[in-house]
């Protein structure tokens, strides 16, 4: 970010400049295209940069001096990486983009990642002990999904996909179901709660799913996905009858999820909601990065009170846009990211944000997972775990609850839908 120890030597507004490309810029006629390819769609303040995910297995925040011979100065902030080359050409023939670079850039961004096994961001200071898997809780077998929030009346409320509920089971199988869990992670017990208005019917992608939960001043709000792309649905009465937006996030926001705070959204940080997402039409589809929309809390049904996070500022601060377009990534892992869940942990004072990490279709019983932790919601992350295979299925969605933590914040447990249950383990965080 322009910084040298404790030095700010140029200022973290022009590397954020250098690595995007100016709109006014994109798409302008190139003088030697045989030569230049569309180079304005890769430009920004005499740097080169890889922001629109053209190198596929290089983080998008990428950035690179590109001179006679191929001479290079590649930096990438995510694997805090910066490398350089000077030597004869790679390749000759530029005509295919960044053909003649790109098999140098892309082997050091994979070596990096294999090496550190820790994903693409450095490692946090906080470090997970998960419970031994035999530990682990499961019920409502047959159903997935669960995204999950802390209500009014001191209850969770969760939502499940493609099942039958908790016992007793439901009659016919659901793509959308509504369930109130009382207790605590260690002797809960599940509720389906039945609503004409809530539920939907359909295998898979035919059937729309719930992506995130969230209660605030005791109304409780879904994300549904599966819907085109998706949209939001509310019930004043803890679940029972819903009512649902005449709109939808039709661009992106496949797979949306509510940042959790406390019981009934207390100890939030200002008077917005945040919606998370990989940045993708579809659920079932990876993506490069994440992106973040927010709202006011009085305002969740209004889609034109949203806004969308476009890039960190100097500082602790965020630069918002109403135009949906110019959304920028608030998280990267080029291929990687997929659906997830994100909570605030008082304690730690830390946003912990729980992701599935994409890499086969069915992750129920085998896959990736990583925990990224930050002290601003909008980053900048630290990884505290990451594997693209973990000692058990992680399910495709996972969170924290807020009600399950510690006062210290140190005692946590998942909720994740591996083995498509309700599966609960418990984790530990230590220096």
């Amino acid at each position: 970010g322009g910084r040298w120890k404790d030095e700010q030597l140029i200022p973290v507004e022009f590397v954020e400049m250098a690595r995007r490309v100016p709109e006014k810029i994109k798409g302008l006629p190139v003088v030697k295209p045989a030569d230049y390819f569309n180079a304005t769609d890769h430009y920004g303040l005499l740097w080169w940069n890889n922001a629109d995910g053209t190198m596929k297995d290089v983080p998008r925040d990428a950035y690179w001096s590109w001179g006679l011979y191929d001479s290079l100065i590649v930096v990438i902030p995510s694997l805090d990486i910066v490398a350089s080359r000077a030597g004869k050409s790679l390749n000759s023939q530029r005509s295919a983009a960044y053909g003649a670079i790109e098999p140098f850039i892309g082997p050091i961004a994979s070596a990096c990642r294999r090496q550190l096994n820790a994903g693409p961001y450095p490692a946090s200071d906080i470090k997970i002990e998960w419970a031994a898997a035999e530990t682990i809780v499961r019920k409502a077998k047959g159903g997935d999904n669960w995204p999950n929030t802390w209500a009014d009346d001191g209850h969770l409320y969760t939502a499940y996909g493609d099942g039958w509920g908790f016992e007793p089971k439901v009659e016919e199988k659901l793509s959308l179901g509504i369930s109130r869990i009382e207790g605590g992670p260690g002797d809960f017990v599940g509720i389906n709660i039945r609503s004409k208005t809530g539920e939907r019917v359909g295998q898979g992608s035919a059937g729309a799913k719930a992506s995130g939960m969230l209660c605030v001043d005791g109304v409780l709000y879904m994300l549904v996905r599966n819907t085109g792309n998706s949209q939001i649905a509310w019930s004043a009465d803890h679940g029972v009858t819903w009512e649902w937006s005449k709109w939808k996030f039709e661009k992106s926001f496949g797979a949306p999820t509510f940042l959790n705070f406390g019981k009934d959204y207390a100890g939030a940080r200002d008077d917005y909601v945040y919606i998370y997402s990989h940045d993708a039409d579809s659920a079932y589809e990876p993506a490069d990065r994440m992106v973040l929309a927010r709202v006011p809390k009085v305002s969740i049904r209004d889609r034109g009170a949203y806004e969308f996070f476009v890039e960190r500022e100097q500082g602790s601060g965020a630069v918002w846009s109403k135009d949906i377009g110019e959304r920028g990534a608030v998280f990267e892992n080029p291929s990687k990211c997929y659906r997830s869940g994100i909570s605030y942990n008082a304690g730690l004072r830390r946003y912990l944000w729980c992701q599935t990490i994409y890499g086969k279709e069915d992750m129920r019983f085998e896959g990736g997972i990583g925990v990224f932790e930050a002290g601003e919601l909008w980053g900048p992350w630290r990884t505290v775990f990451y594997t693209e295979k973990w000692d058990i299925g992680p399910g495709e969605t996972s969170s924290m609850p807020p009600k399950w933590m510690s006062q210290d914040g140190r005692t946590c447990y998942l909720v994740f839908s591996g083995e498509d249950c309700f599966s609960v383990r418990k984790i530990i965080f230590r220096d």
